[in-house]
């Protein structure tokens, strides 16, 4: 039995996963904000989780919205700004006092959708988070390759590529600018477009031309972004998630347009969408164990 939890901004989600995967129990609570009480709170589902098995978990892996620094193992770079500079990893140990592992949840997203979900049949998956925010993970052989600066699959706090002329975007909360994130995120699409992307899709179906042209220039900024990530690692699969993800005219529009960006007469990476939604933070940090060391 493994315990995966999706440390979220403003929920914590826990779920107990056994050797095949399968999900037996998952419960949720709110994020309490604060440092301490996140730990408490973590601690406190995860013994909810275990009771209402009947089960312990022999591993934790939790993910969260940032990443831990080589130099310090403090947390940084996480949206939920009150954990940066935190021993999160070291705290959660202590509590739960168990083998704990943290991880991105963008990698954690990858990592699920490699072992068990969409891109289960490719050899290197690239997976990115369209939602709040912007992220991407890389998975190599089922393994998360985190880099020697923890930041592997940073994708959305790398600049747009081939911008226009007019595409000047305002500053990131990471305090940069021109970040993919202020573009292809749920966030920055509204800004830009004026509507939520979840609008811009049911008018796109009605026919509206003004939702189709803001999802066509959203198609060809996620292709320009994602044929940098094709240059560079050429992964077997690319797996979108987040709620931009659930736009099914995207997919066929982003292929399209890659041939024209990416260095090469072909183009073979499949661009798929997730298999486990919204589960798979939870799922893919219940997977940072293999079978072997959850045994």
């Amino acid at each position: 039995m493994r315990l995966g939890v999706d440390f979220g901004g403003t929920k914590i989600e826990a779920a107990l996963l056994d050797s095949t995967g399968e999900m037996r129990v998952r419960r949720r609570a709110p994020n309490p904000g604060s440092y301490r009480a996140a730990i408490d709170a973590v601690a406190a589902l995860m013994g909810a989780v275990e009771a209402e098995a009947g089960a312990r978990a022999n591993t934790v892996g939790i993910a969260v919205p940032g990443s831990l620094s080589p130099a310090d193992g403090r947390m940084r770079n996480a949206n939920s700004v009150w954990l940066n500079g935190e021993p999160f990893l070291q705290g959660v140990s202590a509590a739960l006092s168990r083998p704990v592992r943290l991880e991105n949840d963008a990698n954690c997203f990858a990592l699920s959708e490699a072992v068990d979900g969409a891109a289960a049949h490719g050899r290197v998956v690239f997976g990115v988070i369209l939602g709040t925010g912007c992220g991407g993970g890389v998975v190599v052989e089922r393994t998360v390759v985190a880099g020697a600066n923890g930041v592997a699959g940073e994708w959305g706090h790398t600049p747009l590529p081939w911008p226009r002329a007019d595409e000047v975007a305002p500053r990131d909360w990471c305090g940069r600018r021109g970040c993919l994130e202020q573009w292809i995120s749920g966030s920055g699409f509204r800004r830009w477009a004026g509507m939520s992307a979840e609008e811009a899709a049911a008018a796109a179906d009605a026919g509206d031309a003004k939702a189709l042209a803001a999802l066509d220039l959203l198609a060809d900024r996620i292709a320009r972004g994602l044929a940098v990530v094709i240059d560079i690692l050429d992964p077997d699969v690319i797996v979108l998630g987040g709620g931009v993800s659930n736009i099914e005219r995207l997919y066929p529009s982003i292929r399209g347009k890659l041939i024209a960006h990416v260095f090469s007469d072909v183009v073979r990476t499949e661009i798929v969408k997730n298999r486990h939604g919204d589960s798979s933070g939870v799922r893919g940090a219940a997977w940072l164990f293999s079978p072997e060391e959850a045994a």
